[in-house]
């Protein structure tokens, strides 16, 4: 990420989650301290960050802030890093960033957390770049999921049952962190939890549960520890969010399974998301 940052002698930068002050202290060992100003939201966390620095002989400016609204007071800033990873990239941090200055953050979204995303920031104030692999970060405070137990979205609908063939384990294992990224970017509210051998379910060896951040709709699918070719799903709510997640990866498998380094991210002005494929002039909000 540091390298990411293609840093010069004389530039400034933000740095969003001091952490333990290590990545503060190599960027102040480069550009020196009078150069970095780096945001933790926990103060204990900044004190000893500062501490820290200090016995080292680095004095970046250490601030005990929230990281979504940025420092203006020492902007505006050449390059922005971020030790955190988020779902949408505050404007705050583009509105502090130079014409021709660079984002780099780690990605997020209620699907996963994977990718890293550089960010070339405009003159009329839009910001635009492309992902690339790895970067697995604690969210943003503010970024985090507000659905805390599978429990928060059941409600007294009945389920619609079927069956699929699109193997659970082909959407969500873990294993295949491209597949994973590519349906978070697809949807990008929607947030999976695996279940082993569930109670209430009898027959069940492995349950799938997929449901949206506000918390309206879920599905389930199950997997009985035997057939391998056919599961059994439950969907409630509004959305039919297994046939959503279904279409997503057949939308990654028809065009070529792209890997992170295909996609791209372009944060307008008033804010609104749009991630691209291949071509900036194509995409969807998100």
């Amino acid at each position: 990420m540091l390298l990411d940052l293609d840093l010069e002698d004389g530039m400034r930068v933000l740095e969003i989650g001091s952490g333990s002050g290590w990545n503060a202290g190599l960027l102040a060992h480069r550009l020196g301290s009078a150069s970095v100003a780096t945001i933790e939201v926990d103060k204990a966390l900044a004190d000893t960050a500062r501490d820290r620095l200090r016995s080292l002989g680095l004095r970046p400016r250490v601030i005990a802030t929230d990281g979504a609204n940025g420092y203006a007071v020492d902007g505006p800033y050449d390059r922005v890093v971020a030790t955190c990873s988020v779902v949408r990239v505050p404007l705050a941090w583009i509105r502090q960033t130079v014409a021709g200055g660079r984002i780099v953050a780690p990605w997020a979204t209620g699907w996963t957390r994977y990718g890293t995303v550089t960010l070339h920031v405009r003159p009329d104030g839009s910001a635009s770049g492309r992902f690339r692999a790895g970067g697995a970060f604690m969210p943003m405070r503010a970024h985090r999921s507000k659905v805390e137990d599978v429990d928060d979205v059941l409600g007294d609908d009945e389920p619609q049952a079927s069956a699929t063939n699109v193997s659970p384990w082909w959407v969500a294992s873990g294993d295949d962190s491209e597949a994973d990224f590519a349906i978070g970017l697809r949807l990008p509210d929607v947030w999976h939890h695996w279940e082993q051998t569930p109670e209430d379910a009898p027959g069940v060896r492995t349950r799938l549960w997929v449901g949206d951040e506000n918390g309206s709709s879920w599905a389930t699918v199950d997997y009985d520890g035997c057939r391998l070719d056919e599961f059994v799903v439950r969907q409630s709510g509004p959305r039919r969010l297994w046939d959503e997640v279904e279409g997503a990866w057949s939308w990654w498998t028809l065009h070529g399974s792209p890997l992170p380094e295909r996609f791209g991210l372009t944060v307008n002005t008033d804010g609104s998301h749009r991630v691209w494929l291949d071509e900036e002039n194509e995409g969807w909000t998100i």
